[in-house]
């Protein structure tokens, strides 16, 4: 999969979030890809409807959890999709979090047991792509997959992953956005979604790689790193602080919109991204 199909920005939702018709309006808008979360089940039944009802978007994976469905059957999803739509479809995968996962172990192991596995199965290593936020994971996704897809973090980290990763891999991350230009209203929009992200050992360490102290990782998220992590202001001020992350080395980067209509603040970012798409 060429890393320009799936365009320099995409949509990021839970699985559930995105409806066919959604989908044929931001693939008009000028979105790259529809990035389904949630820890999407390894049947991937909601990821032919997007397909079908579109002619390009790329539809990914971020992410398949590797604790709750076999490399065994995302590959079977992943040759049932290809065949219908080929090169329509990214299978992103990951390691989610201890918090969340009854049979945790060492992550790192289990994700090269999942690819070893995904490599038996015939998923080709530019197909798929690995969630990675410290140095070593960031390796493997670059060794192992098309590359890395970071998620809550700031473009500092994107810097630090694409020296990481090299000049070839691919490096797409998520950014919050609540788009608004009132500071409060924007906390009151994302303060609980951050809130529950700091609550997940993996993010905290990644954050605090970059200088972020206890002063700042509180509940609710203290002022400096709700700014590192959610894109909030004028539409102008979102777009260009998404566009840090393509600055410092992202191939893509995908919003993920906080708040109730998620369509209305893409339409109205559409058009400040094109310019760099």
């Amino acid at each position: 999969m060429a890393f320009d199909s799936l365009g320099r920005f995409g949509v990021w939702r839970a699985y559930n979030g995105f409806s066919p018709e959604d989908a044929r309006e931001l693939e008009q808008l000028g979105y790259g890809t529809l990035w389904l979360g949630a820890s999407p089940p390894a049947d991937l039944a909601s990821v032919e409807p997007l397909l079908e009802a579109t002619e390009t978007i790329t539809v990914a994976t971020s992410i398949v959890n590797i604790w709750a469905s076999s490399a065994k059957e995302a590959a079977e999803s992943f040759h049932r999709i290809e065949a219908r739509f080929p090169g329509r479809f990214l299978l992103g995968v990951g390691a989610g979090h201890p918090e969340h996962t009854g049979e945790y172990r060492k992550p790192y192991d289990a994700l090269v047991e999942y690819l070893d596995e995904l490599d038996a199965a015939g998923v080709p290593v530019e197909r798929r792509a690995v969630a990675a936020l410290g140095p070593r994971v960031l390796k493997l996704a670059a060794e192992r997959s098309a590359g890395a897809l970071p998620y809550f973090v700031p473009p500092e980290h994107t810097a630090q992953a694409r020296r990481t990763i090299g000049p070839d891999a691919l490096l797409a991350t998520e950014h919050k956005v609540a788009l608004t230009d009132d500071p409060s209203k924007a906390h009151a929009i994302a303060d609980g979604t951050i809130g529950f992200y700091l609550g997940l050992t993996n993010y905290v360490s990644n954050l605090r790689r970059f200088g972020f102290t206890d002063a700042d990782l509180t509940t609710p998220p203290g002022d400096r790193v709700f700014d590192a992590v959610v894109a909030h202001g004028t539409p102008e001020q979102v777009a260009a602080r998404l566009i840090e992350h393509l600055d410092a080395g992202a191939n893509h980067v995908a919003p993920q919109i906080l708040g109730d209509d998620y369509l209305a603040a893409l339409r109205i970012l559409a058009p400040l991204l094109a310019e760099r798409s």
